[in-house]
């Protein structure tokens, strides 16, 4: 038996019922002359009524009490309610409690605690607000990118290689500084991110990946590109520009999606009629922002001379958006399962067709050559982040439509 059925089938109180109570009490049978006997004056005169046991008619209360810190640190009653939530109460619980769904519940809690407390009653929530600072650094990683990708093109042999290898760097920077402020931040700072050797891999496929899997599935490591200044190793920096580029819009559409998400919260009276006006919400953004990086897309492939890419891009950008929407919003576990798997999957792809080239080896890489002599080098990257995009956009809108996603990170 679960907490909330202790606190829904309480003892009977043995006095009158409390005022107030959220149930009455079941009426006794009354006694009949012939089975009890009168009392006998005296003891009658004597007798003084028992004290009611106000904490068992009083299930919001105990509750309360659970509940202690979400109740005195809650800043309104929607961080109540995400809270009450996040801890698996549901409308039909709270009508256990005589309460039509889980907000009017908290609206209770938190009208009891502030009529107790001595503070007053704090100014009405408000949608989060873009600010300059984050815009702009959001800017910076695809503006270091380009021109890195012009520092590449417009060098050769040694200084070639210095000019990747800091633009590499400086773009790295720069996605840091840029993850860790405005609406594409963890909500706590201090945790480490566990989907980072997953991502750096997934880009650096991105960049390299086709070039090595084509030359190893056509003509082995023997064929290979040296990486000489008159044959520079195959690089792909469409793909890689572009979604660097989509940071801002990354940034603006999820900001959009909390501001609206944050405004349905307070406008909703129930967890199944917000949960239905956040998915189409959460499938909007999705749409806007795939839509912005086909259009940059399109750009850096007609400005770089290089073939756009999209089926690999756009699933690829799909899979690393989703999973940094999931993890701003306090579910960061799911997608660093999901990036790291197909990081490895990409990895394994690569390895069988090099040990394909072992003696007696050679239906390791059966599957990859299938893949690549039908498709192309780009089938595997986009078989791979199109099945974990779909895996994690079906999450999301499991997770992201409930109303713990979109709480301060307090009350969660």
């Amino acid at each position: 038996m679960s907490d909330l059925d202790e606190l829904d089938r309480p003892e009977p109180p043995t006095g009158p019922a409390a005022p107030g109570a959220l149930w009455d009490a079941r009426p006794e049978q009354e006694p009949t002359p012939a089975t009890t006997p009168a009392p006998a004056p005296e003891a009658a005169a004597d007798r003084k009524p028992a004290a009611p046991r106000r904490g068992a008619a009083d299930p919001v209360k105990a509750l309360m009490h659970r509940h202690r810190e979400l109740c005195e640190r809650a800043v309104d009653p929607l961080e109540i309610a995400a809270g009450l939530e996040a801890h698996g109460i549901t409308d039909r619980t709270a009508a256990r409690f005589r309460h039509r769904d889980v907000f009017s519940l908290a609206e209770e809690m938190y009208a009891r605690v502030s009529r107790d407390g001595s503070a007053p009653p704090p100014a009405a929530p408000t949608a989060p607000r873009a600010r300059a600072d984050w815009a702009l650094l959001t800017l910076l990683p695809g503006t270091l990118c380009a021109a890195a990708v012009a520092a590449v093109h417009l060098t050769h042999g040694q200084s070639r290689l210095f000019a990747a290898a800091a633009g590499a760097l400086a773009v790295t920077l720069a996605l840091g500084a840029a993850l860790r402020r405005g609406p594409l931040s963890r909500p706590d700072r201090t945790a480490p991110g566990r989907a980072t050797t997953g991502t750096t891999w997934l880009v650096a496929y991105a960049l390299l990946g086709n070039g090595l899997l084509d030359g190893a599935v056509t003509g082995g490591p023997d064929s290979l590109p040296t990486g000489t200044a008159d044959g520079p190793w195959p690089l792909t920096a469409t793909p890689v520009l572009a979604l660097t580029l989509a940071c801002a819009p990354a940034a603006w559409t999820a900001h959009l999606f909390a501001a609206r998400a944050r405004r349905k919260l307070a406008a909703s009276r129930g967890l199944e009629d917000f949960a239905a006006a956040v998915r189409p919400l959460l499938l909007g953004t999705f749409v806007l922002f795939l839509g912005a990086l086909v259009a940059l897309l399109t750009l850096c492939a007609a400005v770089v001379d290089e073939p756009a890419a999209h089926a690999e891009t756009l699933t690829l950008g799909a899979l690393l958006f989703l999973a940094r929407l999931l993890t701003t919003h306090g579910f960061a576990y799911a997608p660093a399962v999901v990036l790291t798997a197909t990081a490895t999957l990409q990895a394994a792809a690569l390895a069988a067709v090099f040990a394909s080239r072992l003696p007696g080896c050679g239906f390791l890489a059966t599957p990859v050559e299938t893949l690549v002599t039908t498709w192309g080098a780009g089938s595997v990257p986009t078989l791979a982040c199109g099945t974990a995009a779909l895996a994690l956009l079906v999450h999301a809108t499991r997770k992201l439509t409930r109303a713990s996603a979109h709480a301060p990170p307090g009350s969660r």
